[in-house]
């Protein structure tokens, strides 16, 4: 049993093409939360 448990949960994260905002994406992802993630720039969100 996890104790940080996201399945089910959608997170949208703001700057999240790199530094800070991309770990916190990743990190989610990984507890099973749906990401949707967004930069100013298209390209990095690829």
């Amino acid at each position: 049993m996890s104790l940080f448990d996201l399945t089910g949960k959608t997170a949208v994260i703001t700057g999240s093409s790199r530094g800070i905002g991309k770990s916190i994406a990743e990190q989610m992802a990984e507890q099973g939360a749906r990401v949707v993630i967004s930069s100013r720039k298209p390209g990095p969100c690829q």
